[in-house]
């Protein structure tokens, strides 16, 4: 499938594409249909481009069947199911109704390493910081950088400058 004749309506369709999407692999395909329809070679572009010239065939074999740039984008795949369940969430709920040194700890609050701790203790299984945060997050916490808040200075009135005139 060498070569690729575009009306200039369908030309306009995929620059606009490459205009708006956000999505590089999206941009990647949309460009490789224009500079085939410019008349580079499959090869040619897809060294180019850094791709095998298959992905090119590929490419062109989505769009040229109904000339619609939509066929260059991914489609919506469901991805790996969630090994998280709802008895996970009810442990985490539990952990967090209790403060770490109820559990031996010398902390007053819950970081992401105790509760891996606590979690891997408990279960045996060891939990990645995202997969606490997610969990967390599940359960409507919110995390934030703790902050060092100073006594005010007592000697700040002598280290101030004199505001009245010099004699």
């Amino acid at each position: 499938m060498e070569g690729l004749t575009l009306t200039w309506w369908q030309r306009h369709r995929l620059r606009e594409q490459l205009k708006e999407t956000q999505d590089a692999h999206v941009y990647r395909r949309t460009l490789a249909v224009l500079e085939v329809s410019r008349g580079q070679s499959m090869a040619q572009v897809a060294q180019v481009l850094g791709v095998t010239r298959q992905s090119v065939y590929n490419w062109m074999a989505s769009y040229a069947p109904a000339h619609d740039p939509h066929a260059l984008q991914d489609e919506q795949r469901p991805g790996r199911p969630s090994l998280w369940t709802e008895d996970h969430q009810a442990l985490l709920r539990r952990l967090m109704d209790r403060t770490p040194d109820e559990f031996g700890y010398f902390a007053g609050n819950w970081t992401v390493p105790l509760l891996q701790e606590q979690w891997e203790h408990s279960t045996g299984l060891r939990l990645s910081d995202e997969t606490v945060r997610r969990g967390l997050q599940g359960l409507g916490y919110v995390w934030k950088r703790g902050r060092y808040e100073l006594e005010p200075d007592p000697e700040l009135e002598k280290k101030t400058a004199y505001s009245g005139s010099h004699p």
